[in-house]
């Protein structure tokens, strides 16, 4: 769309300049109305011979617009008198006279005048032309009606407003401004407009989002950029895992590997066979462990980031394959292998309730997003909902789910997720009703949901891992290769600062760390003795990580910078400080 050049606030002083001729940003231009000014009074300025058209090794900086941006800036953060000077050194207004005039008549309230230079902007987009009319003549409607000239409103809704032929709706609501401001004379009322009319100031604003950035430059434009570069670089930096927001713009950003957890700070050893399971709880206070020695560890971490056991959880008659925190972290759910699911209160280790359908085993588990349901898969591939206290409320039967399946409920509560075939994810929307599936080529093994219920995290046979997006229509977005599976289950997760990054067990005894955004390895860390089941990143600190293995263990790993202060005794409650190795 073509325009002439840009807006600045109204407070800006009239520069209108007699007969110049004012590019456009698709290259035409358009001459402008003779009108005199003090400019007229001042002496032209001077165009350096070095001048160029283009900034910058690359060569796609207009300078034009990179002068107008800058005075925009300057003009923005208060100084006016600077933004005034490099106009005048520059030569190059901060916009056109044509839009310095357009300004000033909204301001001042000069509706037709202002509807007539709109229409001489030279705006090759017809749509953009009656959008913006739209605007300047509700803006005179409201005005009318507030001074009480109905019939003079009623004019300019019928032969200027209607005519435009868009926005109809808000035609009609205009119509009923009429007829409440008539009803209100009337019964001798203040037919004042409750809130309608905007400050013109408000009008130039929302102009500013209708008319080409050519003819009314964005408001904060250089901040916008300045921001959106940091961003870039913090996106591509695959290192970047710092809770320090603090980013120089006298340099590029650059992490190193010291922002990753690649040290092992403690081994934990409380659980006397295979360590299948774990996950942080969400306020990251507490890890929970399931293992195939029947149990499930409560883990308390404190405020140094030292892991103490603080429950052992038994009472399952066969191996823990799975455990979900409660949303508020008070309760904790436990799944054994097509057995039961218990319910435990974290403050005392009590078993609360225990579920169960007769004749049937239940391989899943996960809560409700407000904390009075759980949800369950079964053995005979159904879903069933269930209340605290061991009522089952509601069942969806049919192939919602396998015998070994990850669940999870998105925050909303509207979707559940499992695996209903050993290809494919069923995400089941319970209030519409409707079933969508993900189609892999790959046995699935494992999945994982986003902390913003926008991804989904899939293991695969083939030793990949892909990344899926399932807001809206669903795609695949990345793909994750390196880590060994041949055997078992092997679980990744989402983690680090903003997620950013992709963790997963292997069964080389290693724990895998890539860059979420762009897919590069970054990490492969050496340390178990076995396969690596399970990782999982505390959502509340992105420097620490924690894997559980076929070696019995746990590992808890930050940062090689950080140190874990020990406690008196080096072996305490399974745990065993580490200095770094293994």
């Amino acid at each position: 769309m073509g325009g002439v050049e840009n807006d600045e606030p109204a407070s800006k002083r009239l520069k209108l300049v007699s007969g110049r001729s004012t590019g456009l940003s698709n290259g035409s231009s358009l001459t402008e109305p003779l009108v005199g000014s003090s400019r007229d009074l001042m002496a032209r300025p001077l165009q350096y011979e070095g001048d160029k058209e283009v900034l910058g090794s690359k060569g796609v900086i207009k300078r034009v617009e990179f002068v107008r941006i800058i005075g925009k800036a300057l003009q923005s953060l208060g100084y006016k008198k600077s933004c005034a000077y490099l106009e005048e050194e520059s030569g190059i207004p901060l916009h056109s006279s044509a839009v310095d005039l357009f300004m000033k008549q909204i301001l001042n309230g000069n509706w037709d005048e202002s509807v007539i230079t709109l229409h001489n902007l030279g705006l090759k987009d017809e749509n953009v032309v009656k959008s913006a009319s739209f605007l300047l003549l509700e803006q005179k409607f409201f005005e009318l009606v507030d001074g009480d000239k109905i019939m003079d409103a009623l004019k300019t809704m019928k032969t200027e407003i209607a005519p435009l032929c868009i926005n109809n709706g808000r035609l009609l609501e205009l119509s009923s401004c009429i007829v409440a401001a008539t009803h209100c004379d009337s019964v001798g009322s203040s037919n004042q407009d409750n809130g309608r009319i905007k400050p013109r100031s408000k009008l130039l604003e929302e102009l500013q989002k209708v008319l080409p950035p050519a003819v009314i430059m964005p408001e904060n434009r250089l901040e916008h950029l300045v921001e959106q570069a940091l961003t870039l670089q913090q996106d591509a930096c695959i290192f970047h895992n710092s809770l320090d927001k603090e980013m120089s713009l006298y340099s590029d950003h650059k992490c190193g590997r010291d922002q990753i957890p690649s040290r092992i700070l403690q081994i934990l050893e409380a659980h006397s066979d295979e360590v299948w399971f774990l996950q942080f709880s969400h306020n990251g206070k507490y890890l929970a462990s399931s293992s195939n020695d029947r149990s499930a560890i409560i883990w308390e971490i404190d405020e140094n980031g030292g892991v103490s056991l603080k429950h052992r959880l038994s009472g399952h008659q066969k191996p823990v394959s799975s455990v979900s925190w409660s949303p508020n972290d008070h309760q904790l759910l436990t799944c054994g292998v097509e057995e039961v699911v218990r319910r435990w209160d974290v403050c005392s280790g009590e078993c609360l309730q225990v579920y169960e359908k007769v004749g049937l085993g239940l391989v899943s588990c996960g809560w409700f997003p407000d904390g009075k349901w759980i949800f369950s898969g079964i053995n005979d591939k159904s879903i069933s909902m269930w209340e605290l206290d061991g009522k089952e409320v509601e069942c969806w039967k049919g192939k919602k789910t396998l015998k070994i399946s990850d669940l999870e409920i998105t925050s909303d509560g509207k979707q559940i997720i499992s695996m209903c075939r050993e290809s494919a994810i069923l995400l089941l929307d319970r209030e519409a009703k409707v079933e969508r599936v993900i189609e892999e080529n790959q046995t699935i093994t494992s999945f994982s949901l986003s902390r913003d219920n926008r991804y989904l995290l899939v293991n695969l046979l083939n030793q990949e891992i892909h990344l899926w997006s399932i807001d809206g229509n669903f795609r695949l977005v990345a793909k994750y290769n390196g880590h060994k599976r041949s055997r078992f289950v092997i679980r990744s997760c989402f983690g680090g600062l903003e997620q950013a990054f992709i963790a997963s067990g292997s069964e080389d005894s290693q724990v895998y760390i890539w860059h979420r955004g762009t897919g590069d390895l970054v990490e492969a860390l050496p340390g178990h003795s076995g396969a690596v089941n399970c990782v999982s990143w505390n959502p509340a600190n992105p420097y620490m990580l924690a894997s559980a293995s076929d070696d019995r263990t746990i590992r808890i790993w930050g940062l090689n910078a950080l140190h874990v202060k020990k406690p008196k005794s080096a072996h305490s409650n399974g745990i065993h400080y580490c200095n770094g190795g293994t």
